[in-house]
């Protein structure tokens, strides 16, 4: 798996967050004939000309690679649906809209091997990046209000990628308004911070004797 993911910041790359996005169902239309795949993740398949099947994503990227498909984009990628995602988004101060969990990953593998299936790509990709800034910043305004009396953190409808990047930081600030508010772990801080090695008693010390 491409890249290594950082264990003081997010808990996965990007290419591994791509790579669990793979496995999201998309819909193709093959343009060859072919018998059914039967794959340990499932069945797929059978494949005719023109008639719309669907297929996990990697299997359709693979497909169309080699020319034997286009790739149907999901409902949610068109300039309506995206339009209205977006108005949302900036109405609401506090609420996230509802997208796919891997709707960033999804979206980028789509740009990367089908953009000539995309109808107005070019607006799709600025109103998605558009969506991503609005969302970011509600989420950086959300974490402004933890406390020391926060507990608990709700952010509902989040994406993998958003939850990934908020998630170190949130259970880090969690812990430390935690270890605040109970004494018992500032004790036990300091009583490790302050334990130090003890010099040995080799008793009393020998006073040396001067020859005459």
């Amino acid at each position: 798996m491409a890249g290594q993911s950082d264990p003081h910041g997010s808990a996965f790359s990007a290419a591994e967050l791509e790579f669990l996005a793979e496995d999201e169902m998309v819909e193709i239309v093959p343009n060859m004939r072919m018998d059914p795949l039967n794959l340990i993740c499932g069945d797929f398949g059978p494949f005719r000309p023109q008639i719309a099947t669907q297929v996990p994503m990697w299997l359709a990227v693979a497909l169309k690679k080699r020319g034997k498909c286009t790739i149907r984009p999901p409902e949610w990628m068109s300039v309506e649906k995206l339009t209205q995602v977006l108005e949302a988004e900036r109405d609401s101060e506090r609420f996230f809209q509802p997208l796919p969990f891997h709707y960033v990953e999804i979206s980028r593998l789509l740009f990367d091997h089908a953009r000539d299936d995309i109808p107005d790509v070019y607006m799709v990709r600025s109103l998605i990046e558009d969506i991503k800034d609005v969302r970011f910043h509600k989420i950086g305004t959300g974490l402004e209000i933890i406390s020391e009396r926060t507990h608990a953190l709700k952010l509902k409808n989040l994406s993998a990628m958003e939850v990934n990047i908020v998630r170190p930081f949130v259970v880090r600030a969690l812990q430390t308004f935690y270890k605040l508010d109970s004494p018992e772990m500032i004790q036990e801080s300091d009583r490790r911070a302050n334990r130090r090695p003890q010099a040995a008693d080799h008793g009393p010390k020998r006073q040396l004797r001067t020859g005459r």
